[in-house]
């Protein structure tokens, strides 16, 4: 900003909190207080809506702001990004819409006591639940952060702006956390219409100011080669550049399915037929949402000098700034240039679409872990844990009790989430939702198939597999470049990476079948209840029994 205007980019942050405000007092909140309407909105939720908020949540506004950077930093990796991103879509339509609408109930923890009822289930699906609610929310901050710093303040306190930016954040999310999945699914779709607007019209900008299509595919092209792919974070680099892409790629389109937000989505609407449009419109946003991003970073590629690229050392920008220099560029483009009034006014704006939409993913998936935690890690009543499939769960008995202790749940995991944000600021906002996306692939996909699926599926089978799969995905990123080893990591000061990926997908998912698999054959005086498996196959085909 310029002396002359002092106070747009602080009006065009607070901005989203206002409309906020608005739109929550218009949901209807808590009109019952039950675990039902707080987790899973009365199961009433429309399939655009929900599509709509699906969208919100992933593809995020951070993850598409790193594919754009991705296609700016390098082409061919920022297409091979997107095309990930909506390959998982489809992948949840046909492997999982309509049975975990059919069969699920609030968590990845209900869809494994249909066949494994131990409470020791339960406990390890809650833990990684939220251990992959925090990672998504600490890449969101991470995201945001980066976004922040590039907001054109001019004579403005940058801390007034940070502080207005953290201010707009926190209403959205708490507002939301209060709500329950009513209201931040409302939020959410609210926040992802102008987010795809934004996305399509700087898109557009894009094309034509470099030149039409050929010049984009030009662009893309140039870019290729294995010394130009960026290696996630500019961790590591040179001859595994390529595979850490690849790994990337496996854990973007894997790891959709097993996302607890993304599982939740898909309880939180009256039918099976309703999940399954949701999927549609989200599928159908995201086919919009990822090729603007790859149009958007190309086009400020070709543009402008904005976005920095590789050095021949191998080193990267982070690609989430680097998306987010790029939407500066063009939005400074749109208005008529970076000298001009709507040339500073337009980058905050969409500034401040992208971190409202930010901010709704972070609610989004602090939700979900919070049904997580009130329900899988809190110790059930033995009735409880006997009858999983009669509807009850930790705490039914108390229905306000449980819905404040939700609250107060995902209150504490979007902190824990933001608080490790800000600590591994540092790593990219990419790294930290591609082990996410991982973790999720590697623990709650193969119990989500194998319940489905599997006749022999046991209790060890279920708890092999989610230890083993964190442990699988964990355990190497520690070990990698993206802790040490490399002067941008966690730890520069440290060598002790000896796995070359900074994703961990590729050793991970494969792990996670794998322990479970070798759980269920291993378990000695445990016999899979075939009586189970046949109740789980025709409530999945049929809906019988479904909440």
């Amino acid at each position: 900003m310029t002396a002359a205007q002092p106070l747009p980019a602080l009006l065009l942050l607070c901005a989203p909190a206002a409309a906020v405000l608005v739109l929550a007092r218009r949901t209807g909140v808590g009109r019952r207080g039950t675990p039902e309407e707080y987790h899973a909105g009365g199961r009433l939720l429309s399939p655009a809506e929900n599509g709509l908020a699906a969208a919100g949540e992933h593809p995020s506004a951070t993850l598409l702001l790193a594919v754009a950077g991705t296609a700016a930093l390098s082409g061919p990796a920022g297409l091979f990004c997107a095309a990930a991103l909506l390959s998982a879509w489809p992948l949840v339509l046909l492997l999982s819409a309509e049975a975990v609408r059919n069969c699920g109930r609030f968590t990845l923890a209900d869809m494994a006591a249909l066949r494994a009822r131990e409470h020791t289930v339960r406990t390890a699906a809650g833990i990684v639940s939220v251990t992959v609610a925090v990672l998504c929310v600490a890449a969101q901050t991470a995201g945001a952060a980066a976004l922040v710093r590039l907001l054109p303040v001019g004579a403005e306190p940058r801390g007034a702006v940070f502080g207005a930016a953290a201010a707009a954040g926190a209403l959205v999310v708490l507002r939301a956390l209060y709500g329950g999945m009513r209201t931040t699914t409302r939020i959410l779709a609210a926040a992802t219409v102008p987010l795809l607007v934004c996305a399509c019209a700087l898109a557009a900008v894009a094309v034509v100011r470099a030149g039409g299509p050929a010049a984009l595919a030009e662009a893309a092209g140039g870019r290729g080669g294995p010394g130009t792919v960026p290696a996630l974070s500019g961790h590591g680099g040179g001859r595994w550049a390529r595979a850490d892409l690849a790994a990337l790629g496996l854990a973007l389109v894997l790891g959709t399915a097993g996302l607890p937000h993304v599982l939740a989505r898909l309880t939180a609407v009256p039918t099976a037929r309703a999940a399954r449009r949701s999927v549609v419109w989200a599928a159908g946003a995201a086919g919009l949402l990822c090729p603007a991003a790859v149009l958007l970073g190309l086009g400020a590629a070709v543009l402008s000098g904005a976005v920095r690229y590789p050095d021949a050392s191998g080193g990267a920008q982070e690609p989430a700034a680097a998306g987010g220099a790029a939407v500066r560029l063009l939005a400074a483009e749109a208005g008529g240039g970076a000298g001009t009034p709507w040339g500073t006014v337009l980058p905050a704006a969409v500034a401040a679409v992208c971190l409202t939409a930010a901010a709704a993913a972070v609610a989004g998936a602090a939700l979900a872990s919070s049904a997580a935690v009130v329900r899988d890690l809190r110790a059930p009543a033995p009735a409880d844990v006997r009858s999983p499939r009669s509807g009850r769960g930790p705490g039914s008995g108390r229905p306000g009790r449980e819905t404040a202790a939700a609250r107060a749940a995902a209150a504490g995991v979007a902190a824990a989430g933001v608080a490790a944000g800000l600590l591994l600021r540092d790593v990219s906002a990419l790294v930290l939702l591609g082990l996410a996306l991982a973790v999720a692939a590697s623990t709650g996909l193969p119990v989500l198939l194998y319940t489905l699926f599997r006749r022999r599926f046991t209790a060890r089978g279920a708890r092999w597999a989610l230890c083993g799969g964190l442990a699988a995905a964990v355990v190497p990123t520690v070990l990698s470049p993206v802790v040490s080893g490399h002067p941008q990591a966690l730890l520069p000061g440290a060598d002790f990476a000896v796995f070359p990926l900074c994703n961990p997908a590729p050793l991970s998912v494969p792990a996670g079948f794998l322990a479970g698999w070798l759980g269920t054959l291993l378990s000695r005086g445990e016999t899979a209840d075939a009586a189970a498996h046949a109740e789980t196959e025709v409530r999945a085909l049929t809906g019988a029994g479904s909440a």
